[in-house]
């Protein structure tokens, strides 16, 4: 049985994203090949501050619209969520009185949903790096992919009133720093997608668990236009799942703060106009219209703001105080990553996992 309809989540996706801004042709042209080379000569500038050195060759990004970027995040969901589903077994479903109904409707609801986060954002994503891809012809799985999604750089740029090559260096440092950080540590990957999945296996879900979690995320709907703070994220969790959310919450809070350290540090070598940059871009972070705050709400996305700023600060004060050789024990392996605890508390982090390495050298 099909949880998830992805055709319906693709087609509804690119149905309802909104059109990019209008560019012609040769301004387009333009735009997606300097995108490529910056991204190139970003990667330099990432390696050299860094410090760290991608195990593999990477080439130039990627650059998509705003339904490739669609289509590439409906790929990278089967890659996480069919293996989860599978070892689910339809028979939680099956099982209930709710099953049948679930079968023949729920799929293509489900699909109907994920098109429609996907095309909200869609139109909001400046770059990511894909950390799950479908398996090449030859059977093996692809470390990644670095994609910069055009039509939303072109229209930042133009709503903040910046240097248009300088703001797209300074994307690229961030999104070259995330490549850098899974091409250079091989087992942080496979370790992310084993927490998402942990994640998603750690309830015995059957038909009404699903119905009941429907209803809780309509609630935190209603929540979030009432103004309150709750978020699907939250609103699918259990009690059990909390720690696991609470390491999940650590990777990437260090993955996005170190992405804003290394953008913010790198930038003023190398982007003359990144004080204005930063600015400008922390303004629109910080003021979005009602329908993005709400949106922000339900998908989490606050949480992922806050994620950006504790994991940067966690990195400034590390690499302060011991320097980026130690703060680079941070990637050495799972163990040594920092707990959400640590993230908050820099100096537990320094005294577990560097003033011992100290002592034992």
């Amino acid at each position: 049985m099909t949880v998830i309809d992805w055709d319906v989540a693709v087609n509804t996706g690119v149905r309802l994203v909104r059109p990019g801004p209008q560019v012609d042709l040769s301004d387009a042209r333009q735009a997606v090949a300097q995108l490529r080379e910056l991204s190139t000569v970003a990667a330099g500038h990432v390696r050299e501050f860094t410090g760290m050195n991608p195990l593999e060759p990477s080439g130039p990004a990627v650059i998509v619209d705003r339904p490739g970027w669609i289509r590439a995040n409906v790929d990278g969901f089967r890659v996480v969520l069919e293996p989860v589903l599978e070892q689910m077994g339809a028979e939680r479903l099956n099982n209930s009185p709710a099953g049948n109904l679930t079968s023949a409707v729920g799929s293509r609801i489900t699909g109907v949903q994920l098109g429609a986060v996907l095309s909200y954002l869609a139109g909001r994503v400046l770059g990511q790096y894909e950390l799950f891809l479908p398996p090449d012809p030859d059977g093996s799985s692809p470390t990644g992919r670095l994609t910069l999604v055009a039509p939303n750089i072109v229209n930042t740029e133009r709503e903040l009133d910046v240097d248009p090559r300088d703001f797209r260096l300074w994307v690229c440092l961030h999104e070259e720093t995330h490549r850098m950080q899974f091409t250079a540590t091989p087992w942080l990957r496979e370790h992310v997608q084993e927490l998402m999945q942990e994640l998603l296996l750690s309830t015995e879900m059957d038909a009404s668990d699903l119905i009941d979690r429907l209803r809780q995320a309509g609630e935190a709907v209603a929540d979030a236009v009432r103004g309150g703070e709750g978020n699907l994220l939250t609103a699918f969790q259990t009690p059990e799942q909390g720690e696991l959310m609470d390491r999940i919450t650590a990777v990437m809070s260090l993955a996005e703060g170190h992405g804003d350290y290394v953008m913010d540090a790198v930038g003023p070598e190398v982007v003359p106009s990144v004080e204005t940059i930063r600015a400008r871009f922390q303004k629109r972070r910080q003021a979005p219209n009602p329908l993005d705050r709400v949106m922000r709400q339900l998908l989490g996305m606050d949480l992922k703001m806050k994620q950006y700023e504790e994991g940067a600060a966690f990195v400034r004060q590390v690499v302060a105080q011991v320097g980026m050789d130690d703060f680079n024990k941070v990637w050495a392996s799972r163990e040594t990553l920092p707990t959400l605890a640590e993230i908050r508390s820099p100096s537990q982090w320094i005294e577990r996992v560097v003033r011992p390495a100290a002592i034992t050298e």
